[in-house]
């Protein structure tokens, strides 16, 4: 742990811009709130050092939650004063965000704050999540790269990313929207502020890019308040790999979906029966059927231990 903290983090109050300010001046309400920005981080060598000069820039407590890298992250993180968790090996994007739910709610945080560290995600963008956090009572605010307000940079996403995001998220509508009482347009972004009292309710157990799909059940289930708040669309490496067999566009999609619907299963004593009919049923979104859907995932994990991965220990890729 690096505990070189500045002195204005002893009051633990969030660093929040004069115009932020203002705005929550106007609307009567005290920004006392203790707020954590963590960042999960693997093999991010070349972009760590920026985000985080520019994180602390808005905001003074910040977790980085090393997800074993091997490059020179590790080296780099004690230059600034964050705190740090590391993981001995990789063992996925979801163990590094159930670690940062359970720092925050150790630590007694109001609210959490993540955000990936190889600039998809704009730090000076924090305050607006939190200001949206205050002005709706909401839990939950969730970025989204594809609302009418949200910005694209000059390079777009991948193409199968933009279809399983769009194809996941219309589902996700389909099924939780009533019970979410709201319409998302981006199931995957992991821009994300949470109520850490609200994060008490959630067990989630997911270790890999699969995580929003048990998010979002759970968030339902638990009759979470969520709103989006837009965020830039960005881009900067086309060429980062899933790896260990969830390249393949329909593994993934599949692999989704399966998480999905078992997470549905799972919690069907919490969520409304027309949201569990088709699961009770053995049958999936769409009408793919359970045994086809977990035949694919089978191939999916035995492409993975080919590979010497997982799909609990694949790299994070969003």
């Amino acid at each position: 742990m690096h505990r070189d903290w500045p002195t204005c983090v002893a009051n633990g109050q969030v660093a929040i811009d004069a115009i932020t300010q203002s705005r929550s001046v106007q609307l009567g309400i005290k920004l006392s709130m203790r707020t954590l920005v963590a960042i999960p981080t693997y093999n991010e060598a070349p972009t760590i050092a920026e985000v985080l000069r520019a994180t602390l820039q808005v905001h003074s407590d910040v977790l980085v939650v090393d997800d074993g890298s091997t490059d020179a992250t590790p080296h780099i993180l004690p230059d600034f004063p964050v705190e740090v968790l590391r993981h001995a090996r990789n063992r996925g994007y979801g163990t590094s965000l159930r670690d940062a739910f359970a720092f925050a709610i150790d630590r007694k945080f109001d609210w959490l704050v993540t955000m990936d560290c190889d600039w998809q995600h704009e730090p000076a963008a924090i305050p607006r999540f939190l200001e949206t956090a205050l002005e709706t009572g909401a839990d939950i605010v969730s970025g989204s790269r594809y609302m009418t307000e949200s910005r694209s940079s000059a390079m777009p996403a991948p193409i199968d990313r933009q279809r399983i995001n769009r194809i996941i998220t219309n589902e996700i509508n389909d099924r939780l929207g009533s019970t979410l009482a709201t319409t998302l347009t981006d199931a995957f972004c992991g821009f994300k502020a949470y109520r850490v009292r609200s994060l008490r309710q959630l067990r989630p157990t997911i270790p890999g890019y699969a995580f929003p799909m048990q998010f979002w059940v759970q968030a339902a289930a638990q009759r979470l308040r969520i709103v989006e708040q837009p965020v830039a669309l960005i881009y900067n490496d086309l060429a980062r790999t899933f790896g260990g067999g969830l390249d393949d566009p329909a593994k993934r999609l599949a692999h989704y979906r399966t998480v999905f619907e078992r997470e549905i299963y799972s919690q069907r004593e919490r969520l409304p029966m027309n949201v569990v009919a088709n699961v009770a049923g053995g049958m999936y979104v769409n009408s793919h059927p359970l045994p086809d859907l977990l035949s694919q995932v089978s191939s999916v994990q035995a492409a993975a231990s080919t590979t010497g991965a997982s799909l609990a220990t694949m790299p994070r890729v969003s």
